[in-house]
C-alpha cells in the first residue's frame, strides 16, 4: 500500500538492530506483511506518530525485542495474549493510547521486564495476579484506567525490585481489600523511587516504615486516610498527602526529617497547630499548599530561609496576625494565596515579587490603602482579589498599567473615590490571556469567583473567567466609557456603590458579559438599546437606580421578566413582563377607548386625532370658503 511504504524499506534490512522513528508523522502501521525479514531487531521505537491501528500480529514475531515503545499513538483494541511471546522485553511502554479490556494473563512471561508503562488508556476490568511474576519489574504505571476488583498480596509476590508505582485510578471501584491498603503493602520490602496511589479512596492509617530511595516522589492525594501525617526518610522532594483526613499537628520536625523537599501539598486535611519554624529548613521547597485545614497562629518569619519559592497557598485556615515583611524578599514567587484567613493590618511591599501571577488575600481584615506597587512591579499578573477586606481609599492608577490582569476583585471593602478612567488600559480583558494554567509543577491556583451569589471555585480553567467585581464599596462618579471596550468580561459587578450618570451607550459592546450587575447605585437615564446585543447576558440587575423611559427590548432582555431586575427605578416603563408593570410615569391622562393602552399609545392617538380635525378644517374651509367668497 502506497499509505505504508516506509516499512517494506525497513523490511529489506535483515541485520537492523534498532529503528527509532519517533514523532515522524507516519501513516499507519500495516496490520500484515508477507513476511519478516528483521527478526534480530532489539529495540523499536515507534511513539508520538498518531498509528490509529490495532497492534498488528506481525509485531508479536520479533522475539528478541527488548525494548517496545508505542507511547501517544491512537492505537485501540486489546492487548491480546501474544503479547507474551516478547519474552526479551525489558522495556514496554504503550501508555497514551486508545486500549481497552484488561491485561492478558500472559503478561506473565515477561520476566525480564524493568519498565511497564500503560497510563492513560481506556483499560478496565481486574488487574491479573500474572502481574506478580515480573520479578525484575522495577517501574510499574497503569495511572489513568478504569480498573476494578482488589489489589492483593499475590500481586507483589515477586516483585522485590519494585522502585517505581503508580496505579493512580479513574474507578471508584478499584479497591484495596474491604478499601483498607492492607498491613502486607506497607511492610514490602520495598526501597521505592515513586508511589502513587493517589484517587482510589483508600482508608486507614499510613506507617513510617517506608523507605525511599534518592529524589523520591510520594502521592497519597484524594483517599481516606486518616491519623498523624506520616514522617519517612529524607530522600523524598515531592510530597502530596492533600484531600485525606490527615489530622493533629503538622510535625514540628518536618524541615529536618525531609529537608530536600521541593513540592509540599498537605491541602484539604484537618489538620490544626501552627505552621512549624522548621518549614525553614526547606531550603529547596518551590511550592507549599496548606490551605483548607485548622491552621491558627501567626505566619512565621522564616521565608529568607527559602528563596526558591514559586507558590504559597495557605488559604481557608484560621491565621492570624500579619503578613510577614521577609515575604517579600520571594523574587521567584508567582502565586500567593492566602485568602480567608483572620490576617490583618496592611500589606507589606510586594514589589520585589515581580513576577507574581495570582495574588489573593481577600476574606481576611486588612486595612490601609491598595499599594500602588502592585500596578507598579507585577506585569504578569492575571489575578488580583482583595474582596472582603477594610481596605479604604481610592483604586491607585497604577493598577491600571496590569496589563495581563484578567479577574480583578475588589469587593466589599470601604474603597472612595471614582472608577479610574484608565481601566481600558487592562488589556488581558480584551484579549485572550494564556499561560495560566499549571505553571508550577503540581500546583495551578484556585480561586473563588462570586457569580449570582454564589462562590464558584476555579482551578484548571481559571483562565477562562474574564471578571470585574467592584461591588460593596463607596465608589461615587460615572461609569467609565472605557470600560465598554473590556470586551473579554464575563462578569461585570457595579453594585452596592454610589455610581451616578448615565449607564454608558455603548455598554452593548461587552457582548460576551454573561453577568450584568449595576444594582443600588444613583445612575440615571434610560438603558441603552445597545444592551440588547449582549446576547450571552443571563443574570441582569439594574435594581435600585433612577433609570427613567422605556426597558430595553429585544434578544435576552425578552427573558428578563424577573420583576426585581427593574425594581426601585420609579420612571421606567414599558416592563417586558407576563403579569404586567405598573407604569408610574407622571404623564397626562388622554381619554381612550383602551384603558389598557400605555402613554406612547395615548400620544399616539392624540396626535393623530389632532392632525385629522387640522386637516378636516383645512379641506372644509378649501372647499367651502372658496364658494363663500365667490358669492360674496
Amino acid at each position: 500500500m502506497a499509505t505504508s511504504y516506509w516499512l517494506p524499506t525497513v523490511n529489506m534490512l535483515t541485520s537492523l538492530v534498532e529503528l527509532h522513528l519517533p514523532s515522524c508523522r507516519l501513516p499507519m502501521l500495516p496490520l500484515t506483511l508477507p513476511s519478516i525479514n528483521f527478526t534480530s531487531l532489539l529495540v523499536l521505537d515507534l511513539s508520538k506518530n498518531k498509528f490509529t491501528s490495532t497492534i498488528p500480529p506481525w509485531l508479536f514475531n520479533l522475539t528478541e525485542l527488548e525494548m517496545l515503545d508505542l507511547t501517544d499513538n491512537n492505537l485501540t483494541g486489546k492487548l491480546l495474549d501474544s503479547l507474551g511471546y516478547l519474552k526479551s522485553l525489558r522495556y514496554l511502554d504503550l501508555s497514551y493510547n486508545s486500549f481497552q479490556d484488561s491485561i492478558p494473563k500472559s503478561i506473565g512471561n515477561l520476566t525480564s521486564l524493568e519498565e511497564f508503562d500503560l497510563a492513560w488508556n481506556q483499560m478496565s476490568g481486574i488487574i491479573l495476579e500474572s502481574l506478580g511474576e515480573l520479578s525484575s519489574l522495577v517501574s510499574f504505571d497503569i495511572y489513568g484506567n478504569t480498573w476494578e476488583g482488589a489489589i492483593t498480596e499475590a500481586h507483589f509476590a515477586k516483585l522485590g525490585g519494585l522502585r517505581r508505582l503508580s496505579i493512580e485510578n479513574n474507578s471508584p471501584k478499584f479497591l484495596w481489600i474491604s478499601d483498607t491498603t492492607p498491613d502486607w503493602f506497607w511492610q514490602l520490602v520495598l526501597q521505592l523511587d515513586a508511589l502513587d496511589i493517589a484517587f482510589n479512596q483508600l482508608s486507614g492509617r499510613v506507617p513510617n516504615s517506608l523507605r525511599f530511595s534518592c529524589n523520591s516522589i510520594v502521592d497519597l492525594s484524594s483517599n481516606r486516610y486518616e491519623g498523624p501525617l506520616p514522617l519517612w526518610s529524607s530522600n523524598i522532594t515531592v510530597l502530596y498527602l492533600s484531600d485525606n483526613l490527615f489530622s493533629g499537628p503538622i510535625p514540628h520536625n518536618i524541615g529536618q526529617v525531609m529537608p530536600h523537599l521541593t513540592h509540599l501539598d498537605i491541602s484539604r486535611n484537618s489538620l490544626s497547630g501552627s505552621i512549624p519554624l522548621s518549614f525553614g529548613n526547606l531550603s529547596q521547597l518551590t511550592t507549599m499548599v496548606i490551605s483548607n485545614n485548622h491552621l491558627s497562629g501567626e505566619i512565621p518569619h522564616f521565608w529568607n530561609n527559602i528563596p526558591f519559592l514559586l507558590a504559597i497557598d495557605m488559604s481557608s485556615n484560621s491565621l492570624t496576625g500579619k503578613i510577614p515583611r521577609t515575604l517579600g524578599s520571594l523574587t521567584s514567587l508567582k502565586y500567593l494565596i492566602v485568602s480567608s484567613n483572620n490576617l490583618s493590618g496592611e500589606v507589606p511591599s510586594l514589589k520585589n515579587c515581580s513576577d507574581m501571577r495570582i495574588l489573593d488575600l481577600g476574606d481576611n481584615k486588612f486595612s490601609g490603602l491598595i499599594p500602588a506597587s502592585i500596578g507598579e512591579s507585577m506585569p504578569s499578573l492575571k489575578i488580583l482579589c482583595l474582596r472582603n477586606n477594610s481596605f479604604t481609599g481610592s483604586i491607585p492608577l497604577q493598577l491600571c498599567g496590569l496589563s495581563t490582569l484578567h479577574i480583578l476583585d475588589l469587593s466589599h471593602n470601604n474603597l472612595s473615590g471614582n472608577i479610574p478612567h484608565c481601566i481600558d488600559n487592562l488589556s488581558g480583558l480584551k484579549y485572550e490571556v494564556k499561560d495560566i494554567g499549571i505553571e508550577v509543577y503540581g500546583y495551578q491556583g484556585r480561586l473563588g469567583v462570586v457569580s449570582k451569589g454564589r462562590v464558584l471555585v476555579y482551578d484548571s480553567i481559571l483562565y477562562l473567567v474574564y471578571s470585574i467585581d467592584l461591588s460593596d464599596n463607596n465608589l461615587s462618579g460615572e461609569i467609565p466609557v472605557g470600560i465598554t471596550s473590556l470586551i473579554k468580561l464575563g462578569t461585570l459587578n457595579l453594585s452596592m456603590n454610589h455610581l451616578t450618570g448615565n449607564i454608558p451607550a455603548n455598554m452593548g459592546n461587552l457582548g460576551l458579559v454573561e453577568i450584568l450587575d449595576l444594582s443600588m447605585n444613583k445612575l440615571l437615564g434610560s438603558i441603552p438599546q445597545s444592551m440588547v446585543s449582549a446576547t450571552f447576558l443571563n443574570h441582569l440587575n439594574l435594581s435600585y437606580n433612577n433609570l427613567s423611559w422605556k426597558i430595553a427590548t429585544g434578544n435576552q432582555f425578552q427573558t428578563f421578566v424577573d420583576p426585581s431586575i427593574y425594581e426601585g427605578n420609579a420612571s421606567l416603563s414599558g416592563c417586558l413582563l407576563p403579569i404586567g408593570c405598573q407604569d408610574n410615569k407622571e404623564a397626562p391622562q388622554i381619554p381612550s377607548g383602551d384603558g389598557g393602552e400605555d402613554d406612547d399609545s395615548k400620544l399616539e392617538k392624540l396626535q393623530f386625532i389632532i392632525s385629522m380635525v387640522i386637516g378636516f378644517c383645512a379641506g372644509f374651509w378649501g372647499v367651502f370658503g372658496t364658494f363663500a367668497v365667490k358669492r360674496f
